[in-house]
């Protein structure tokens, strides 16, 4: 059986206000001709479907008609919720999807059970079975008679992790005999290279979960939630396919694919890249270095090219600012946008002139970086500063949580 595995599509997402949706549009063109191509004949999507728990009209739009582009290809389709998904919203429409052979697990079901997937190969026969498992929220993982300091809970949630995978490892054992098994998971690993784009989950990411313990039953592990396509040394094939486009300037970089298993001939999935729709561009220099680069860009993507600009000055000078902004404001260069600018002076001086020049933007900062610095203006012990910040990140998690499940 061939299967492609996918994850962090983050339906609706936006780059500095830059709308991302035509790149996933041409994404799903592409998918649907590498899946014909490869005769696939089932499409696993490891959760982040949308970048917000309540994605607008257009971002549910595109989604709905994404899945009927890849159902008409006579595809089975298995969809798992991610941390940044409403799971009422995913699990909405599930009875109607399944009859046109889509499984969306949104939330992880009461009876695990009902997680667990049989696929029938072109026999008729079961051929795999699926272990989809989504996002694990700390209601799934962490009980009320959970230790209450930190490290206990951090152990808690490894726990709940370890124990899921291994109560459907002995569903599909008991049940599916002789039959491979393949899990679906949503998590941050530990040792895993993570980028900018991508939340934090499970206490700040504290609670990172050893790959050794998901196991040796499963022949495959799906991974979702690292943006960087990358393998996971476990027991047995882990693998995380990375976002199928850049969702941030930190990922401008990384090679982004697909992954490919033909069941017939091993379980190491093949990996296939996925075009590049537009390049991710930062320049960096001091001003008359930017202006040289920005003269000099050649265009051969389809969508325009997004840039991040960052001007490296040794000494404050207002009237470079100024050239900054006019070099931003009438710059024009066919296939090309500048989305963001940052200014770094290496001299910097004090006062407001030193504030102006050195404040990030509001939509660089992330509320726990802003934490962070206020936590560094006190003289705690480290014990007692990781309990802080512990409840800072569960307070933020419990938020997040929140917001997905609101009812839509």
């Amino acid at each position: 059986m061939k299967i492609l595995h996918t994850a962090d599509w983050h339906i609706g997402k936006k780059l500095h206000k830059h709308e991302l949706s035509q790149d996933f549009d041409l994404f799903i063109d592409w998918l649907c001709k590498c899946i014909q191509e490869n005769d696939v004949e089932l499409l696993m999507i490891s959760g982040d479907v949308f970048d917000l728990a309540n994605p607008s009209s257009d971002a549910r739009k595109q989604y709905y008609r994404s899945l009927l582009q890849l159902r008409n290809l006579d595809c089975k389709i298995i969809l798992t919720g991610g941390n940044h998904d409403s799971p009422a919203m995913l699990d909405a429409p599930r009875e109607i999807l399944k009859e046109l052979d889509m499984h969306v697990i949104g939330s992880l079901r009461e009876n695990i059970e009902d997680c667990i997937i049989p696929i029938k190969g072109k026999s008729g026969e079961i051929a795999l079975v699926v272990a989809a498992l989504p996002y694990l929220r700390d209601a799934d993982l962490r009980s009320a008679t959970d230790g209450n300091t930190y490290e206990d809970r951090l152990e808690a949630i490894r726990m709940g992790i370890q124990n899921t995978f291994l109560s459907a490892a002995e569903i599909c054992k008991s049940k599916f005999s002789n039959i491979p098994a393949i899990a679906m998971g949503h998590l941050y690993a530990a040792g895993v290279e993570s980028s900018e784009s991508e939340r934090d989950i499970q206490i700040g990411n504290q609670a990172a979960f050893q790959a050794s313990q998901f196991g040796d039953f499963f022949s495959y592990i799906a991974l979702g939630h690292i943006h960087k396509p990358q393998k996971v040394n476990g027991l047995v094939p882990i693998y995380y396919s990375g976002s199928p486009i850049p969702l941030s300037f930190s990922e401008r970089k990384d090679e982004k694919r697909v992954l490919i298993l033909d069941t017939d001939i091993s379980w190491i999935p093949e990996s296939i890249p996925v075009p590049s729709f537009r390049k991710l561009l930062k320049l960096t220099g001091n001003l008359n270095e930017l202006q040289t680069k920005l003269s000099g860009l050649l265009n051969n993507s389809i969508l325009n090219n997004l840039i991040e600009l960052e001007m490296i000055e040794e000494k404050y000078d207002a009237t470079k600012l100024y050239e900054l902004d006019k070099l931003i404001q009438n710059f024009d260069s066919p296939g090309f946008e500048i989305v963001k600018s940052r200014v770094d002076f290496k001299n910097k001086l004090s006062g407001a002139a030193e504030l102006y020049a050195g404040t990030p933007e509001l939509e660089d900062l992330k509320p726990k970086e802003v934490f962070l610095e206020l936590l560094a203006n006190h003289e705690y012990e480290t014990d007692i500063s990781n309990e802080i910040l512990g409840a800072f990140d569960e307070l933020m998690e419990e938020l997040h949580q929140q917001e997905n499940s609101n009812e839509l």
